[in-house]
């Protein structure tokens, strides 16, 4: 479990990442303290402790990847997992690409800023995600978006048959397996968070609706 007092420096050396990957997430840091008065990004209780509570909870889901080359990220928000972990993927995966699907379009604009002002290559995308169909993506992701149930019928459309989709959930995830279970049939691995307690990364693949 990390220090949930760590700062950004330490967050990257708890996962190895280069010092310029640390750069980076520092601009992208400076940029979230800027915009979230206006657009409110993400709970302005959170910001003090944003380095584990926001960064490092999403760094947590490099470990957990397959081999790629396209990353979808859904229902981005302020970016969290998918752009810290495309600006990993900038330093260790250079050839890999990252599209974001976030419907608010300010909140679309804040994530293209972080790519200008990192200079980390991504696609966004300003539509919902029912309606995403630019990519077949390797891998999706998503962090406190929806239930697994719809999450699954979300990223089914676009994933591809040997893809896996990494969520970040809560206490709840047991239960949410069990009821998604009911509607699709799919390989679920759970493991700790390395940041909350009562967090679970989860990671699912061959995902199919069940027959009735």
């Amino acid at each position: 479990m990390i220090n949930q007092n760590a700062d950004l420096s330490e967050v990257c050396q708890h996962f190895d990442v280069s010092r310029e990957t640390l750069e980076k997430l520092e601009l992208y840091s400076n940029a979230l303290l800027k915009w979230n008065p206006t657009i409110n990004l993400v709970s302005k209780s959170t910001l003090d402790a944003a380095a584990v509570r926001h960064f490092a909870d999403s760094m947590q889901l490099w470990q957990y990847r397959k081999e790629f080359g396209t990353w979808v990220d859904i229902g981005s928000g302020a970016g969290f997992p998918g752009m810290v972990l495309a600006i990993i993927a900038s330093d260790q995966a250079p050839e890999s690409a990252f599209h974001f699907v976030e419907s608010d379009a300010r909140k679309s604009a804040f994530l293209r800023n972080v790519s200008r002002e990192t200079g980390v290559k991504v696609k966004v995308h300003t539509q919902r995600i029912e309606d995403f169909d630019a990519v077949e993506a390797d891998i999706v992701s998503a962090r406190a978006l929806a239930p697994l149930g719809d999450l699954l019928s979300l990223s089914k459309t676009f994933l591809k048959k040997d893809g896996i989709c990494l969520y970040l959930k809560g206490q709840n995830c047991e239960h949410e397996v069990g009821g998604a279970s009911r509607f699709w049939t799919f390989e679920a691995e759970q493991f700790a968070s390395e940041t909350d307690v009562n967090g679970t990364v989860l990671r699912v693949r061959d995902i199919e609706r069940v027959r009735t």
